[in-house]
């Protein structure tokens, strides 16, 4: 299971405001029902590759249909081959190292 991160900036707009943009993404998201988590610079979600890299087009297609003129998506991608990685699991692992 891959871990994909993924920021999509729409630029020139006619306001300032991302969260419209943002919400048109995350409904994609939940067509998909794929596991994700919103952050406040960008969301991470865990599946099989394939599936996260489509998706992924989708989204950064999603501000064009908004009326954006250009978009900006950063994407980046953990894809662990040896065991299953989780969002989840990311985190505890970390945790019980902070203790």
């Amino acid at each position: 299971m891959a871990i994909l991160a993924i920021s999509v900036v729409p630029i020139g707009t006619k306001d300032t405001s991302l969260s419209p943009y943002v919400a048109e993404c995350l409904q994609i998201l939940k067509k998909e029902k794929v596991r994700y988590e919103l952050t406040s610079m960008g969301t991470h979600m865990e599946g099989d590759l394939e599936d996260l890299i489509r998706i992924a087009l989708k989204m950064h297609q999603t501000p064009f249909k908004k009326e954006a003129r250009r978009v900006l998506t950063t994407i980046r991608i953990d894809d662990r081959r040896d065991k299953k990685g989780t969002l989840a699991g990311k985190k505890r692992s970390v945790q019980k190292k902070l203790k």
